[in-house]
């Protein structure tokens, strides 16, 4: 009987190993908990646009520590757990590595904005192999249809060509309002007497043949007048002229100079803009960082141009400071403001090591005609041996400055206004210096037919003038000869002049090309295409169009001008 029911009684199947300590069964299943709280996390985080930054160096760093700490546990406790249990788990995260890069790879490739993925890239290095194409080098725009016309591009370049403004007032550039976001504190001022340390900002050494010292031109201040303050508006073409008083002496630049006093600032992403006006005001006692100046220019982070106008208006709204742009500067004017103790930013192109053709700002701040260099700080590269800025050739400061019709900033003190004025001459007055930028560009376009550039600023500055036909010819030649892909990122004349003369298709085929290559953020590009769908009577498309422009940047008033104009 007793054997009957030890048969009945069910087998002990225990194998001799104890089951695994309570601990780390909690510890297992807090690691999952905390694996997919951070995968959810990141994921709220990418939707919204926060910097991954944080986020990313967590991860490189916490993820392979998880994996190493939980096959070491296993193998530690490894009598204490299932057999082969260390195996499986390894096998685990293999497969769960797999699953999780080809995952992210998709959404790195599919999902992530650009600033989002050059974060990624930074941490992993390797992830660039997975980002989507860009175009291939020096790939151009596209070329123009044929049209019919009475001007030809050579008749620009004839001697009896009139570059006089045209007597209808041009259309004026898209505008933006800075809007200040509402703040219980105030405004930040900059002290427009300079500190102990700011006494000395300007260092001019004068070498002459006999190698004598002259003193700096910039520690004379001429006496100002009563000069009404210039405060350029968004667009050159709509900045009052002034009168130019010719007698006022040029001030002669020593044969050196070098500014003191700026502080170096390292853009973020895409931020060179902001980045460059920071460090040129800081010459003046600033000291907010390039993010103050990033909120008022780039309400989208991802925006990949900030016009020289809009950072005039942050300087001439946001601080005590005056700034003003023009185009068709010259090497020699810089050096004039220059050694005159005022800095300067450049709009210029540029080519960074590995990478194509870009746009980019730079802060001058000094040169040196005895070895034939302008040494600048650019928010990327760095500062140069010393601080002392980044060496570049005066042919190479030349021949990058003309890809953006050797547009400039200058920044200055109210009382420095005349000093401003009479270092500019001609220029002071913004329809003379298109006509003088137009004619270098038609002396370029004459010497080198096959320079895109001399040709894209001749219709830049004639648009500004007022005269689109001959803008137009001067753009398809342009874009005959072949104009990079990222050009009409940044410059958008060739729109405006398009526009005036009827030659929609020619809109449309610029912007679908900018939509493929970068261009959904740029607000420019949804304006335009909302203008021509406006002139077609096709209210529903303009009105799609300009409502993404303001997605892009709400502050953008022309695109919200021309949305409440619809209706």
């Amino acid at each position: 009987m007793n054997q009957d029911i030890k048969r009945m009684q069910p087998h002990n199947f225990d194998d001799g190993i104890a089951p695994p300590p309570r601990y780390l069964l909690v510890g297992v299943i807090g690691i999952f908990l905390l694996l997919v709280l951070g995968a959810v996390g990141g994921y709220i985080l990418i939707q919204s646009q926060f910097s991954m930054s944080v986020l990313l160096q967590l991860a490189v760093i916490a993820l392979p520590l998880v994996v190493l700490i939980t096959i070491g546990a296993a193998i530690a406790f490894r009598k204490q757990l299932p057999r082969r249990f260390a195996l499986w788990l390894t096998l685990g995260w293999v497969v769960l590595g797999i699953i999780g890069m080809i995952g992210f790879t998709l959404v790195f490739r599919n999902s992530l904005e650009p600033g989002q993925r050059e974060t990624v890239k930074h941490y992993l290095p390797f992830m660039a192999i997975f980002a989507p194409p860009l175009p291939p080098v020096n790939s151009s725009l596209p070329t123009p249809e044929a049209v019919q016309s009475d001007i030809t591009a050579d008749d620009l370049l004839s001697s009896s060509f009139d570059l006089a403004p045209a007597t209808t007032e041009p259309t004026t550039e898209p505008t933006i309002a800075i809007v200040v976001p509402p703040t219980d504190e105030p405004a930040p001022t900059v002290e427009l007497t300079p500190s102990p340390v700011m006494q000395s900002l300007v260092t001019a050494v004068v070498t002459s043949a006999a190698s004598a010292t002259v003193p700096p031109t910039a520690t004379s201040e001429p006496t100002v007048q009563n000069v009404p303050t210039d405060v350029p508006q968004p667009t050159q073409a709509a900045v009052s002229p002034v009168t130019v008083n010719q007698s006022v002496s040029q001030p002669q630049a020593p044969l050196t100079a070098l500014l003191t006093g700026i502080t170096p600032v390292k853009q973020g992403w895409n931020n060179c803009g902001p980045a460059n006006i920071t460090m040129a005001l800081s010459y003046y006692g600033w000291t907010q960082s390039q993010d103050y100046a990033l909120s008022y220019l780039k309400p989208d982070r991802e925006d990949k141009n900030v016009n020289p106008w809009e950072l005039v208006n942050f300087v001439n709204e946001q601080s005590q400071i005056r700034a003003l742009y023009r185009v068709g500067g010259d090497m020699q004017l810089i050096k004039r403001l220059v050694s005159s103790g005022l800095p300067v930013l450049i709009e210029t192109g540029y080519m960074f090591e590995g990478s194509d053709w870009l746009g980019h700002y730079q802060t001058v701040v000094g040169y040196d005609d005895t070895k034939q260099l302008f040494f600048v700080y650019d928010s990327y590269l760095g500062t140069g041996e010393n601080g002392n800025g980044m060496p570049k050739t005066y042919e190479d400061f030349d021949n990058f400055w003309e890809n953006f019709n050797r547009t400039f900033i200058v920044l200055y003190k109210p009382d420095e206004e005349g000093l401003v004025r009479s270092i500019l001459g001609d220029r002071a007055d913004v329809t003379k210096a298109n006509e003088l930028a137009a004619q270098t560009a038609q002396q370029e376009a004459t010497a080198n037919p096959q320079n895109a550039f001399a040709w894209f600023n001749l219709g830049s500055s004639l648009t500004r003038l007022g005269k689109y036909q001959q803008a137009a010819a001067a753009f398809d030649k342009a874009r005959q000869v072949g104009l990079h892909w990222r050009m009409t990122l940044y410059q958008f004349t060739p729109f405006e002049a398009y526009f005036n003369v009827g030659r929609y298709e020619e809109i449309m085929s610029l912007t679908n090309a900018n939509l493929l290559n970068g261009g959904q953020y740029v607000e420019e590009t949804y304006y335009w295409q909302g203008k021509v769908y406006a002139a077609e009577n096709d209210t529903a498309k303009a009105s799609e169009a300009f409502r993404k422009a303001l997605a892009r940047n709400r502050n953008y008033t022309a695109a919200q001008d021309a949305l409440n104009a619809l209706s």
